[in-house]
C-alpha cells in the first residue's frame, strides 16, 4: 500500500511550522496511542504513521529532501537523506510525560534542575489513655537538617565553587531512548542538581546540609484515638534543587490499660463481684476516666452481665458527644477458704438444693436440655 503524504497524515499545510506541526503529532499521538487503545490494530498503525511522517518532518533536513523528491528522499533504501531524530524524541518525550505522568514528587523539565518536595517522616508517639482522652501537649525531638555553615550550603569546600555537571549540562536531567520511546531521567552523577562539586566540603561531605535534631512542640487533641495522626507541616526532609520541605506525621500509639479498653469512643472494663454481693445486690462503685461512678447491681445477678453508664466514656475528636463505659460483671469464686466457711457454704448448698429450682432456675433448664438430648 502507498505511503500517505506526511503533511496529509498529520493535517497540516506545507508551510506548518515547527509549533505547528508539533501540536498535529502530539494530538494524534494522544489519541492512536496504543497504551490508550489496547488491542487495536488500526490505532496502532494510525499511531506509526504519525510517528514516522512528525520524526521526517521534524528534521529540517529530511523535511527539505522530502519536499524535493518526496517519499524517496527520506528512504534510505533509495539513497535518501539521513539525519537525527531530534526533534521526534523531543516531541514524543513531551506526549510520554503527558500520557504516564512525570517523576512523582518533580517538576521542571529542560530548563533547568528538577524540583523535587522532600520526603515526608513518622514519628510514632505512645501516650496513656488519660492523655488521649483528655488532650496532651508535649515535645518531641525529630532529626532535622541544617544548612552546613562551613560551605553556607553549597556542599562546596571554602574557597571553591561548584561547577556545572558535565553529564547532564546543569539541565539535571538525562535523555533516555530506547526504541522508540524517549524519556527524562534524573541525571545520576548530579543526582538532580545541575551542580558537582569537585572539591566537596569536608564538614557535610558535599552535601551542603548536616543532620541534627531539633525540637517540635506538639499538642494532642483531646478523645484522638490509636493509630490516628498529627501533621506538622514543613517538619519532613528539605526539598531538592529548592523544592518545598516534606511533612511530619506524628502518629499516636496509645499504651495497654490496666482497667479499660477502648473500643471507638465507648470503655470496656471487668468489675469483680462476690458471689454474696451478686447474690443480694447492691451499690456497686466503679472508676472512670473522670472520677468515680456507680451503678445498682440486682439481686441473683449472673457472671457476665453488662451494665451501661451512658457518657461515662470518651469524647472523640469527630464527636459531638461522649461514648459509655460498659461494666461486664464477673462473679469471682472464693478462693484458700477456712473450715468455718466451707461448713457454712455445706449448708448453704444444702438449704439451696432443698429450695428446688426457684434458686438455681439456670441449672434446671440445663438438666432439662441434657435429659431431652440423651432421650
Amino acid at each position: 500500500m502507498a505511503k500517505r503524504d506526511f503533511y496529509e497524515v498529520l493535517g497540516v499545510g506545507k508551510s506548518a511550522s515547527e509549533d505547528e506541526l508539533k501540536k498535529a503529532y502530539r494530538k494524534l499521538a494522544m489519541k492512536h496511542h496504543p497504551d490508550r487503545n489496547p488491542g487495536s490494530k488500526e490505532a496502532e498503525e494510525k499511531f506509526k504513521e504519525a510517528k514516522e511522517a512528525y520524526e521526517m518532518l521534524s528534521d529540517p533536513q529530511k523535511r527539505d529532501a522530502y519536499d524535493r523528491y518526496g517519499h524517496a528522499g527520506v528512504d534510505p533504501n533509495m539513497g535518501g537523506m539521513g539525519g537525527g531524530a531530534g526533534g521526534f524524541a523531543d516531541a514524543f518525550g513531551d506526549i510520554f510525560g503527558d500520557i504516564f505522568g512525570q517523576a512523582a514528587g518533580g517538576r521542571g523539565g529542560r530548563g533547568g534542575p528538577q524540583v523535587y518536595r522532600g520526603a515526608d517522616l513518622r514519628y510514632n508517639l505512645e501516650i496513656t489513655l488519660e492523655q488521649a482522652a483528655h488532650g496532651y501537649d508535649t515535645t518531641i525531638r525529630v532529626p532535622s537538617w541544617d544548612s552546613c555553615e562551613t560551605c553556607d550550603g553549597t556542599g562546596a569546600k571554602p574557597g571553591t565553587s561548584p561547577v556545572t555537571c558535565t553529564t547532564c549540562g546543569g539541565h539535571g536531567q538525562v535523555r533516555m531512548q530506547q526504541g522508540f520511546f524517549s524519556v527524562l531521567q534524573t541525571c545520576p552523577k548530579c543526582q538532580g542538581s545541575g551542580k558537582i562539586n569537585p572539591s566537596p566540603c569536608g564538614t557535610c561531605s558535599g552535601a551542603g546540609k548536616i543532620k541534627r535534631n531539633k525540637t517540635l512542640e506538639v499538642q494532642i487533641p483531646a478523645g484522638i484515638d490509636d493509630g490516628m495522626r498529627i501533621r506538622s507541616s514543613g517538619n519532613g526532609e528539605p526539598g531538592m534543587n529548592g523544592g518545598p520541605p516534606g511533612d511530619l506525621y506524628v502518629e499516636i500509639r496509645i499504651k495497654q490499660h490496666a482497667v479499660f479498653q477502648r473500643e471507638g469512643d465507648d470503655l470496656h472494663c471487668e468489675i469483680p463481684i462476690s458471689f454474696a454481693k451478686a447474690a443480694l445486690g447492691g451499690e456497686v462503685e466503679v472508676p472512670t476516666l473522670n472520677g468515680k461512678a456507680s451503678f445498682t447491681l440486682p439481686e441473683g445477678t449472673q457472671s457476665g452481665k453488662t451494665f451501661r453508664l451512658r457518657s461515662k466514656g470518651i469524647k472523640g475528636v469527630r464527636s459531638g458527644y461522649a461514648g459509655d463505659l460498659f461494666c461486664h460483671v464477673v462473679v469471682e469464686t472464693p478462693v484458700t477458704l477456712t473450715e468455718r466457711q466451707k461448713e457454712l457454704l455445706r449448708e448453704f448448698e444444702q438449704l439451696t438444693i432443698e429450695g428446688g429450682s426457684k434458686h438455681s432456675p439456670q441449672t434446671k433448664t440445663w438438666k432439662d436440655k441434657v435429659k431431652e438430648f440423651f432421650e
